[in-house]
Formats: C-alpha cells, sequence, structure tokens
C-alpha cells in the first residue's frame, strides 16, 4: 500500500477545490471541466483507499476475535472477506500504475479479422463477447459504434466503446494480434485451424483536448446500417462513414438513433485516430497508444488462445498463462491485463 501515496492526493484534491471556488472558474469550460475531472479520479483514489483500509480493520478484529473464540462461521466469513479484500489491494495497486495521460479514459476498441474469412471473422466474434463480459463483470458500459456483420459467420468488423473509470488504462494492454488454434466447426474435416485478429485500442477524446479538423478535409458518406438484425438494423440512412481525406483515415458509426447522432460519434472517433497520429509524430513511444503495426498473422501475435490439442492460454509479451481457456473467452482475463501492466511498469 506504500505505493499509494494519500497525503498527496489528499493535498491534491484541496488544491483543486480550491480551483473550483476562484473568480472566473466557470468562463473557461474547457478548463474547468479538466479540473472537475481530475477532481473527480483523485477523490476516487481516496476514496477506494479508504474503503480498503476500513476493510482491512474490520478484517484485523475479526481475527483477534477468533484467537479468543473459534467459530467456524467466523473463521470462513474471515477466509471470503480476506480473499476479497486481496482483490482489492491488488487492483488498487494496479491502478496507481496508471500515469499515462489518457489512462483515465473511455476506450474505443476496433476489432478485425486477419486472413482466413470465416475462421478469422467468427474469432472477432468470440474475442467481441470476450470483451463485453469481461466490461460487464468489471462495472464497465459497453456501447457498440460500428457493425459489420460476416457473410456466413461472425464479424468483419467491430467497433465499441469502453465506458468507465480508466478504461483505456487497463484495455491498453489487450492491443495486438490475438492468435487461436481449435478444431474448426466449419471444416467438414474436423481439421485443426489458426485464426488470427487485430485489437486496436485507443482513448476517446474528451471534450478538454482540442483536435483541429478542417471541414474541407472530411468526405461524409451516409448509408442503410449493415448489421445481421436486431439491435443492428437501422431502417432508414443514417449511418455514417468519414473519411479524412489527408490521412486517409476511416472510421463509421451505425447505432445512434440519428444520423447527426452517428455523426458526432463518428467524430469523436476520428479525433481519437488523429490524436494517435500526432503522438506518433511527437515520436511517443508507439505502444503508449494504438500500438506497432504488424501483419495480422504469424510472428505477431501478442497472446494465443490454443483450444486443441491442448488447452493454453499464454502472453507472449509477459509469459503469464492459464489453462482455463472457458473461463478467459468468458472475460476473465484480469490476470492478464494486470501481468502486463506490472511488468510494464517494473
Amino acid at each position: 500500500m506504500s505505493l499509494f501515496d494519500l497525503d498527496k492526493i489528499s493535498n491534491t484534491i484541496k488544491e483543486l477545490e480550491q480551483k473550483t471556488m476562484e473568480d472566473g472558474f466557470w468562463n473557461n469550460t474547457s478548463i474547468s471541466s479538466a479540473i472537475l475531472q481530475d477532481l473527480k479520479i483523485y477523490k476516487n483514489k481516496y476514496n477506494k483507499f479508504n474503503k480498503v483500509n476500513s476493510e482491512l480493520k474490520n478484517l484485523e478484529e475479526l481475527n483477534k476475535l477468533l484467537l479468543t473464540e473459534k467459530d467456524e462461521e467466523l473463521i470462513n466469513e474471515l477466509i471470503k472477506n480476506t480473499s476479497v479484500l486481496e482483490k482489492s489491494i491488488e487492483k488498487l495497486e494496479i491502478e496507481t500504475l496508471f500515469s499515462g495521460k489518457y489512462d483515465n479514459n473511455n476506450a474505443i476498441i476496433n476489432l478485425h479479422p486477419g486472413a482466413g474469412g470465416t475462421e478469422s471473422q467468427d474469432w472477432v466474434e468470440m474475442l467481441y463477447r470476450m470483451y463485453s463480459r469481461w466490461a460487464n463483470s468489471n462495472g464497465f458500459k459497453v456501447k457498440e459504434l460500428d457493425y459489420l456483420p460476416g457473410e456466413e459467420a461472425g464479424i468483419k468488423n467491430v467497433t465499441i466503446l469502453i465506458s468507465g473509470e480508466n478504461a483505456y488504462g487497463y484495455l491498453k494492454s489487450e492491443i495486438g494480434v490475438h492468435r487461436l488454434v481449435r478444431i474448426s466447426p466449419f471444416d467438414s474435416g474436423g481439421r485443426r485451424h489458426t485464426s488470427f485478429a487485430s485489437v486496436e485500442v485507443l482513448p476517446e477524446i474528451t471534450d478538454d483536448i482540442e483536435i483541429q479538423i478542417n471541414p474541407e478535409d472530411l468526405r461524409i458518406d451516409t448509408y442503410r446500417s449493415s448489421g445481421a438484425g436486431g439491435q443492428h438494423i437501422n431502417k432508414t440512412d443514417s449511418a455514417v462513414r468519414i473519411t479524412h481525406l489527408p490521412t486517409n483515415i476511416v472510421v463509421s458509426c451505425q447505432t445512434e438513433r440519428s444520423q447527426l447522432q452517428n455523426k458526432e460519434t463518428a467524430m469523436k472517433m476520428l479525433k481519437s485516430k488523429l490524436l494517435d497520429l500526432k503522438e506518433k509524430e511527437q515520436k511517443e513511444t508507439i505502444s503508449d497508444l494504438k500500438g506497432e503495426q504488424k501483419e495480422i498473422a504469424w510472428g505477431s501475435q501478442i497472446r494465443s488462445y490454443v483450444f486443441c490439442p491442448y488447452t493454453l492460454v499464454k502472453d507472449h509479451r509477459t509469459n503469464y498463462e492459464t489453462g482455463n481457456v472457458q473461463a478467459v473467452m468468458d472475460g476473465d482475463i484480469n490476470d492478464f491485463i494486470f501481468s502486463y501492466l506490472k511488468n510494464r511498469n517494473f
């Protein structure tokens, strides 16, 4: 817990609160919004530490009680609560590593299949499910922004927004190529196949970050949503595709209620990609944001998911691995994320 400088956080909170009381605080909404956002972040950190500290004291009291009075029910409660607290402390420790400029931002994830047609597209759908389940089980919200289904099965391309505190800080660990080895359900011969998919993660740009875009540099097209059904169906030409002509960056959004909302969301996505480009031009390390762009194929994967002839998920950057493939595909990837963040910072 020594990584958590509570006195420093407390002083920062006081300084930020003092700024909110200064004359003219609301004159510049960009600056005031940024200060309020920082204040919220530091207060959350302070409250999380106090909560963990309080729970630790309760366990200490419970342990003292058990030294004088043996009680099977209390012993089981102590074991259970200790396990829960251990996970809370680990998560709190991980959050002390979030020092990146955009770590607190929401995360925009784009999943794209490698070569292999239906096989890789099905793998993208499996990853989409994995990240959605991870987000839901960790208190984040998932919003689909763009969705292009495969012709036979799976997904050709999908973009989702993961909203919540430190979403980008956590998910930047997933940037790269993910490899799947399994007996293909699409192969009548029951042969083993290898599939690849790329995971791109960018921070969602907040209003206080200014990215100048010349309207003349944009080509905006509208079209009808192409989803497979349900929430993906849109009966009017309200979907929006924006092309930034100087960089040839293309973003799309089709799941909002109106063309205007789709355009606004697509512009946010474009700003995130342009910020990524700007960071690279300023010689920031590429891995801080989008990650090094590699071919979606052999030798470039950051993680392998093996279903056959044995079961194993292994991260090639940290060497962390588990044999419980099903749990991972159900969204249990925190150990992979934590291992990456710890190795990256130490």
